[in-house]
């Protein structure tokens, strides 16, 4: 349980998260653990919410599988898709879980990832369906408090960061599930990207 957005504004992208670690219903106390939800990845800012043990695989994965390039929607969604494949081999505690939804014919991650990068934001829903957005976007539990947020205060008069500093603050005030210092990064949209 978790928040990360991203903004992109003029020719910066930003990405920020909370910091706090739940365990259940327990809450992490924050001057005794906090856990970055962002991890670069190459050229590439990866957030992640949801299950805690995907950072642990992900991480795990990434050092035998090398620095994937997320450059636009087919390749991040064929790293997912080998991402998918090597967790159902190598890391046996990995469930084949059904979605809420047992009709559904997708496998469910029970995780959402935020990528940005100077090709712009691209989401990864549980179903590893990928999608580009060009304002910004938001995931995990305080998600819905943080897009309102962004909503709010995209047409404002403010950098990308500001945008997504009050989004995450947002999700901190309002989801009991976020909280902690803030992790904040930018990067520079590449020349011939539209914002």
């Amino acid at each position: 349980m978790s928040v990360a957005v991203a903004v992109l504004k003029g020719r910066t992208v930003a990405i920020a998260a909370d910091t706090q670690e739940n365990f259940g219903d327990r809450r992490v106390l924050r001057d005794d653990h906090s856990s970055s939800k962002i991890m670069k990845v190459g050229g590439s800012y990866v957030a992640q919410t949801g299950w805690g043990l995907y950072e642990n695989i992900l991480v795990d994965y990434l050092a035998k599988a090398g620095t994937p390039r997320f450059r636009n929607e087919r390749e991040i969604f064929t790293f997912f898709n080998k991402f998918w494949k090597r967790m159902r081999k190598d890391y046996s505690f990995v469930n084949d879980q059904p979605m809420e939804d047992d009709k559904s014919p997708f496998a469910d991650l029970d995780a959402s990832f935020l990528i940005v990068n100077p090709g712009g934001i691209f989401h990864v829903t549980g179903q590893m369906s990928i999608t580009r957005f060009k304002r910004f976007d938001a995931i995990g539990s305080g998600g819905p408090y943080a897009l309102g947020a962004l909503h709010a205060l995209y047409d404002e008069t403010l950098p990308a960061e500001a945008i997504a500093r009050r989004a995450v603050a947002s999700a901190v005030h309002f989801d009991v599930s976020c909280g902690g210092e803030l992790d904040l990064f930018t990067v520079k949209l590449q020349a011939g990207h539209r914002a």
